[in-house]
């Protein structure tokens, strides 16, 4: 009998309560301001993105039509976990329903799954621009764009479909206290009083499929992409080539690196307070770093910024001549 005492077997009705981030008074007001400051930027830096890709006919690419689903995408993904993280503070409180767990696990891991996908597949299509130009209309046409976006959004909802029911079926010991700041599956694993071996083993090759896939599909498109730009005549060129590349494999290696670190890594190697800090680096930071990076900094877009703001002021001043 006492083996048995150590399971919860009303686990469907039970809460879960998170330790967080904010768990240190001394720093806790100031984490508590940067992920505040984070997650508006993000939302406003991605809202932008996509009104304006919206908008602006000469936005109106694959390019940008990527763009702009990774930037819902974004805002979505960063929606599922700031926000109550954000309350809960506020309130003083940091519990989570079984089923609200669960909620934003299947949410994280599909949101998280498409973007993996989706990275991989722009890295494609700046690999066809760059290298193929003269073929990029047929390999690139708005049918092709779109089955990128579906083909994405399908790898990613196979992952939550398939993760969140085995994740959140197992018995759950008395101790419900996650040492996260959200319910990843690694963290709401911990916790379970069964044998989890099988399951992580499962887990460990969708991540091989989710992750190592994609991440060499980036790799090796800006390679082709590197050694294409390496032979331009123009100096200013190859500049302009190198710098906006590594940008993009800077953002794209703190996302998959970070991702890799926590589904890939050996349960030894893992501490919960490394776990939260990777977590902060795919889960908070890179929703805001990839409107900034991929977009906000390119001429195109900055373009597009000056003639929305050019027809805002127009529209003001002519309202203002009329009353």
């Amino acid at each position: 009998m006492g083996s048995m005492e150590v399971y919860n077997t009303t686990s469907s009705s039970a809460d879960f309560t998170f330790m967080g981030l904010f768990n240190r008074k001394d720093i806790s007001g100031l984490l508590f301001a940067i992920i505040s400051v984070i997650f508006f930027i993000a939302l406003m830096a991605n809202g932008i993105m996509i009104f304006l890709i919206r908008t602006d006919a000469r936005l109106h690419t694959p390019m940008y039509f990527l763009l702009s689903h990774l930037s819902f995408i974004d805002m979505m993904y960063i929606s599922t976990i700031v926000p109550k993280m954000l309350v809960d503070y506020l309130l003083g409180q940091r519990t989570i329903s079984f089923m609200g767990c669960t909620a934003q696990h299947f949410l994280y891991l599909t949101l998280v799954g498409a973007e993996f996908f989706l990275l991989g597949l722009m890295a494609y299509d700046r690999y066809v621009a760059i290298c193929n130009p003269l073929r990029y209309p047929v390999l690139m046409s708005r049918r092709v764009c779109w089955m990128i976006i579906a083909g994405s959004w399908f790898g990613g909802s196979l992952d939550g479909f398939l993760l969140t029911p085995i994740t959140m079926s197992f018995p759950f010991c008395n101790s419900r206290e996650i040492n996260h700041f959200f319910c990843e599956a690694p963290a709401v694993l911990r916790l379970a009083c069964a044998d989890t071996a099988l399951y992580e083993t499962v887990m460990y090759v969708c991540c091989v499929l989710m992750l190592l896939i994609p991440f060499s599909v980036v790799i090796a498109s800006y390679a082709r992409i590197l050694t294409t730009v390496h032979h331009m005549s123009s100096v200013e060129g190859r500049k302009k080539a190198f710098a906006t590349c590594s940008s993009h494999m800077t953002v794209v290696t703190l996302f998959y690196g970070a991702a890799m670190y926590t589904y890939m890594l050996p349960h030894s190697y893992h501490r919960p307070a490394q776990d939260k800090v990777f977590s902060v680096f795919y889960t908070i930071l890179t929703p805001m770093l990839n409107p900034l990076i991929y977009s906000l900094r390119n001429k195109d877009v900055t373009g597009a910024l000056k003639r929305a703001l050019g027809r805002f002021k127009g529209t003001q001043r002519v309202s203002g001549e009329v009353f």
